[in-house]
């Protein structure tokens, strides 16, 4: 049957209603994952349209899914990330929402600490169980959305939860009713979606919610999770991997809206970045990520990696402040003892800064050669180079003006002779089999030995 599509005002054939395939064996996908070998990446050469939404934004979940990897984080400590988090999405609030575990007293604390502040943005949602029990922890609390955990592999549902697939759709739909019941909106989380049987069981199942979810006229959220970061970016790949082609049925197929969809992924084959700028460009709306990438096994998608991403995609950074990610980088380093990776980009010690002669030359020359972007005016973080063998007499040179923040006529250059006198030991140095960069202690000593003196940094 054709029919005029609302969607592209075109002549299209009528959407076959995809129906519960309720096997009586899982099925596994053996020839994609037979577990002793490398997951494989079929292709089936059929390709699904880009359909960026008109807003698209960033969702948090630092708090349920990061907390899963480390320490448990003080009520503290969440209060102050969550002002954090609020400064670095901005007045338009491009982060949109952070979610709560809430078993314990310690996680309540910190919710009614953090509504307390009334700020508008990020919104407090909550992430449950698909069980009554945890649905009445979420009512009693008061908050208006939560998160509700539904998988939909038959890993999950036959070797985990020892289900069929209509007996775990039927458990997943009473717990949506209970919601509805209560007034609270459903964010259900399709864990483990790029290993489940899409068309058999994932799109009869979203149906149910929509339907149901017309007759309580209650939205409901639907977050596709990539629980194992099988997910895969390209083009014309073959479902379930195809991360195109998820966000394209779910809106094709069942009829969600694109605000109403969410990509959580996991960074297990480093394409956790990939796949969720994909999949805002093929319709989802929101992406749901962590601070630093903290998370389960190789971490969740970084949320300071979308924040670029949102900008590079849109051109703008609509209202967000990203010197707000080196506070929340150094407060965890400072206040929670996490150790970031160095050479992390945005957020690692190391990230802007070279080690290469011959890049500290241009550093030296014009600064934009080798730096990513102004990461001094973006960040509060200006490039930076380490002294050791490989630096030469430019990487001497752009270290004692970054150091001491000469300007003007106070800035060296390479042919200074206190950098050429600072080269010729730190040659020696290494010489007498030093291997370690130097320190800026290290420097800083030497400096004041060849000044007769200590060399004074601007404004003191």
């Amino acid at each position: 049957m054709l029919e005029i599509s609302s969607k592209t005002n075109l002549l299209e054939q009528k959407n076959y209603r995809y129906t519960l395939q309720d096997v009586k064996e899982p099925n596994l996908y053996r020839d994609i994952y037979d577990y002793e070998s490398v997951p494989k990446v079929p292709f089936n050469h059929r390709r699904v349209p880009m359909n960026m939404p008109a807003e698209i934004w960033i969702t948090d979940t630092s708090f349920r899914d990061g907390q899963q990897s480390v320490d448990p984080y003080t009520p503290d400590q969440i209060v102050e990330l969550y002002k954090l988090m609020s400064k670095l999405g901005g007045p338009y609030g491009i982060i949109r929402q952070t979610e709560f575990f809430i078993y314990s007293q310690k996680d309540r604390e910190a919710v009614e600490r953090c509504r307390e502040l009334g700020l508008r943005f990020p919104e407090i949602t909550t992430w449950i169980r698909a069980s009554k029990e945890d649905f009445r922890l979420v009512r009693d609390l008061g908050i208006r959305e939560t998160g509700i955990l539904m998988s939909c592999s038959d890993y999950h549902i036959f070797k985990k939860m020892k289900l069929t697939r209509s007996q775990a759709m039927q458990k997943y739909l009473d717990t949506v009713r209970e919601a509805f019941d209560a007034g609270v909106m459903p964010r259900c989380h399709l864990e483990d979606i790029t290993r489940a049987d899409f068309y058999g069981f994932v799109v009869p199942f979203v149906n149910e919610l929509m339907k149901l979810s017309q007759e309580a006229g209650i939205p409901v959220r639907i977050r596709a999770c990539d629980t194992m970061g099988y997910g895969v970016p390209y083009s014309e790949v073959a479902l379930p991997r195809s991360v195109p082609g998820i966000v394209y049925g779910l809106q094709h197929y069942s009829d969600v809206a694109s605000e109403m969809l969410e990509w959580h992924g996991h960074n297990d084959f480093y394409k956790a970045v990939s796949n969720a700028a994909t999949a805002w460009l093929y319709g989802a709306c929101a992406v749901n990520c962590s601070l630093l990438g903290i998370g389960e096994r190789t971490g969740n998608i970084p949320l300071e990696a979308m924040v670029f991403e949102y900008a590079s995609l849109r051109g703008s950074l609509d209202g967000m402040d990203p010197t707000a990610i080196t506070e929340i980088a150094e407060y965890f380093k400072n206040e929670i003892g996490y150790d970031v990776p160095p050479m992390t980009p945005f957020v690692g010690r190391y990230f802007n800064t070279t080690r290469a002669g011959i890049h500290a030359d241009g550093l030296l020359k014009e600064e934009e050669i080798y730096n990513i972007f102004n990461t001094r005016k973006l960040l509060n973080r200006p490039a930076g180079v380490m002294v050791s063998k490989t630096s030469g007499l430019a990487g001497i040179a752009y270290w004692l003006n970054e150091h001491y923040a000469l300007t003007g006529e106070d800035m060296v250059d390479k042919h200074d002779p206190l950098v050429e006198s600072l080269k010729a030991w730190v040659d020696e140095v290494y010489e007498s089999g030093r291997t370690a960069a130097l320190s800026p202690h290290e420097l800083e000593r030497k400096v004041s030995e060849l000044c007769g003196g200590p060399l004074k940094k601007e404004g003191e």
